[in-house]
């Protein structure tokens, strides 16, 4: 007999499968009666999350161009009331006006994997930016694992890398941040050299071209005292950690304890990866040295005004190593995810910038003492970082809609 949670569990799967279902059928009538518009842009990050990545930098240089002045710009987000953009059209991700625009718009500027069930005509133009250079292996790079599910959804490793296949078959063009990536995705996604361009990624511009009165700014929006180094802790989501809501994520910080050993010269911003659903609830105790950010917010921001990164797996690190600021990478369930999980592209101990830490105590003395590599941050960077030079946007806008005249 199975289990309340098993009944659950099912029920959902269930109504999601007769939504994208009548979603399919209002999509196709779209697909047949609604024109293409040459000059409808919708921009798309992490499935209507927020204003935020390479859409949102692509977007704000478009807005910098006069050429751009008489297009329509729209933006479907799960929170349209709460989210103001500049000379766009706000709406509900998933809602019918969202598939109207699917189907009016020319362009597409996606981080994202699509559903299946959005098909793309003929005369529209798919821009897949995607969200970071992979440490952790991709689709069909991964390394399959006896009986081994993907995804809350349990599926297996065909149907897993189907959903990237029939993804990458619509893509006009691949952002290639690096030439790692270049190389990358062919494999994992299985995608033509000719769509990948070779630009680095839109998002980087920022931290390539921020002012001091800029970051200025932005520390003062997040209070952040001035006598206060500031540390960045930016863990990423574990595939086979979540519940029917969601992936969670089990905190292994005692912030307490990074207090006592670093308090007297850093603050803590602690951001979660966008797919954990946990909340992590305030404590009164460290409301003057842990700041919580929503897992939603431009990370951009958080690692202009950092001085330190503390993170996993995330991909994060390979960004933040554009400002050649010290990194520590707090690995604390690295023999499980390494060897049960997903495995890595690389050999971590010879290539990460930053030295490789499970215990937390040992990590609080490195952050405390400050001893840092930055000979191996250089040598990183001439790998994954050489095409970031501040003008990537650029050189998308000009690949995408054509060099202006």
């Amino acid at each position: 007999m199975a289990t309340n949670q098993t009944w659950k569990q099912n029920l959902i799967r269930y109504a999601k499968r007769m939504a994208i279902r009548c979603f399919k059928c209002v999509y196709l009538v779209m697909q047949k009666t609604v024109s293409v518009d040459d000059k409808t842009v919708i921009f798309i990050a992490f499935h209507g999350r927020g204003y935020t990545d390479n859409p949102k930098y692509i977007h704000q240089e478009m807005l910098r161009q006069a050429r751009f002045d008489d297009y329509k710009m729209v933006w479907p987000v799960k929170k349209p009331k709460q989210t103001s953009i500049e000379r766009a059209v706000v709406i509900r991700y998933n809602s019918l006006r969202y598939f109207y625009y699917m189907c009016k718009a020319k362009y597409w500027i996606v981080n994202c994997k699509l559903p299946k069930h959005i098909q793309k005509k003929d005369s529209q133009v798919y821009l897949q930016t995607w969200h970071g250079t992979p440490l952790k292996r991709l689709a069909h790079d991964i390394v399959e694992v006896e009986n081994q599910t993907f995804y809350r959804s349990g599926m297996s490793r065909q149907q897993m890398t189907n959903t990237y296949d029939d993804d990458v078959a619509k893509y006009n063009y691949m952002i290639a941040p690096n030439p790692f990536s270049f190389e990358v995705f062919q494999s994992a996604f299985r995608i033509n050299p000719e769509r990948l361009i070779k630009t680095g990624y839109p998002r980087n511009d920022f931290l390539t071209n921020i002012t001091l009165e800029e970051i200025d700014a932005i520390k003062k929006r997040f209070a952040i005292p001035k006598d206060k180094k500031v540390l960045l802790y930016a863990p990423t989501w574990r595939d086979n950690s979540y519940n029917t809501r969601g992936y969670t994520f089990e905190l292994k910080a005692n912030f307490h304890r990074w207090k006592e050993v670093l308090g007297d010269e850093y603050i803590v911003l602690f951001k979660p990866h966008y797919l954990i659903i946990n909340k992590f609830e305030g404590d009164e105790s460290l409301k003057d040295f842990v700041i919580s950010v929503d897992a939603n917010a431009d990370i951009n921001d958080l690692y202009v005004i950092s001085d330190v990164l503390v993170t996993d797996y995330s991909s994060v690190f390979f960004d933040y190593a554009n400002l050649n600021c010290p990194m520590y990478f707090y690995m604390f369930d690295l023999e499980e995810y390494a060897d049960e999980l997903r495995g890595f592209y690389f050999d971590i101990y010879e290539t990460m910038p930053g030295d490789i830490i499970e215990n937390e105590e040992d990590l609080l003395k490195k952050i405390k003492a400050g001893h840092y590599d930055y000979q191996k941050l250089e040598a990183f960077n001439q790998r994954f970082n050489g095409w970031q030079d501040g003008h990537a946007t650029q050189r998308v806008l000009d690949i995408v809609f054509g060099k202006e005249a």
